[in-house]
């Protein structure tokens, strides 16, 4: 919802629900928090999927995650009981930053990867040659033989995802390339997520430790295709040419998914299943900072399933 003013978020009842739902053509979701909580699908979500894609409502799918390729996400979505999805509709940071490398490299250019075989399988799509996934090891025991491994000719990109393999032998590559090609050769993360929650409290690092740990060796910031920019959103807009003022954000985290949406013009719900919370909702909307008034969304609702009595029978 666009507008200018400080920002007030309020529960989203089922009147207001009704309003919001028809006067939008397109629903963006994210999906880990939203959709699903790990391999579970959040009690009554597939059933609101399925009323708002019974009404005619495009859906799409907007998500950080690059360790899945856009097929994997239609087949959990299939697996979980959710509506029918098309791979076009399925917009993650994977798919998107092989979609922004398509665009921005040369014919030929290659790219060295950071990243899981997802996003090798996502570069593959669309023709662009990549090394990198996978183990790798320094190449002998001193930092002169660090310094003189073979570099491939033909990479023009480094590109930084989520990467279990991460090590300082790949990190040395990485700047070897990037200090190479000087600003010829792209720096391009897949997002900034610092760290990925876990059930029962637990975390682990998240994709943006890994991007920052190569942006402070390089000196450099990396183009980053993932929520909170709006590449993502743009990467939907040009598939399916949707109006912003007629399509809704949902999402679970204040800080990518909310920002993007009101970066964007769109109308943002956050739902309270996944990271963020309604105390932190409060504390933004009670700023007077701009930047902080960004992180508020226009509705929230304890779970998509609150949708329900919206969408009738």
């Amino acid at each position: 919802m666009a507008g200018g003013g400080q920002r007030r978020c309020c529960r989203l009842e089922a009147e207001a629900a009704r309003a919001m739902l028809d006067a939008a053509d397109t629903l963006l979701f994210d999906c880990d928090g939203v959709l699903w909580r790990g391999e579970a699908a959040v009690s009554g979500a597939a059933a609101a999927l399925g009323r708002l894609a019974a009404a005619g409502k495009r859906l799409c799918y907007v998500t950080n995650n690059s360790s899945r390729t856009r097929v994997a996400y239609t087949e959990k979505l299939r697996r979980l009981g959710f509506p029918p999805a098309e791979p076009r509709n399925v917009f993650g940071s994977a798919y998107c930053a092989a979609r922004y490398l398509r665009q921005a490299l040369p014919p030929g250019a290659a790219a060295y990867v950071l990243g899981s075989p997802a996003l090798a399988a996502e570069l593959e799509a669309v023709g662009i040659p990549h090394l990198g996934p996978g183990p790798a090891a320094l190449p002998g025991p001193a930092p002169a033989d660090w310094a003189q491994a073979p570099l491939d000719p033909a990479v023009r990109a480094v590109l930084v995802g989520f990467d279990e393999h991460f090590s300082y032998a790949k990190l040395c590559q990485a700047l070897r390339y990037l200090l190479r090609g000087g600003t010829d050769c792209l720096l391009v993360g897949t997002n900034r997520d610092h760290r990925l929650p876990l059930e029962g409290g637990a975390a682990i690092p998240g994709t943006g430790c890994l991007v920052k740990a190569v942006e402070t060796a390089a000196q450099r910031e990396a183009f980053i295709v993932g929520k909170p920019n709006r590449y993502m959103f743009d990467c939907v807009a040009s598939e399916f040419n949707i109006d912003p003022a007629r399509t809704i954000m949902v999402g679970d985290r204040l800080d990518t998914d909310i920002l993007m949406g009101n970066s964007c013009g769109l109308t943002t719900l956050l739902t309270l299943t996944g990271v963020s919370t309604l105390d932190e909702v409060r504390g933004h909307q009670d700023s007077d900072c701009l930047t902080r008034q960004s992180l508020v969304p226009d509705y929230y609702v304890d779970s998509i399933s609150d949708l329900l009595p919206a969408l009738g029978e």
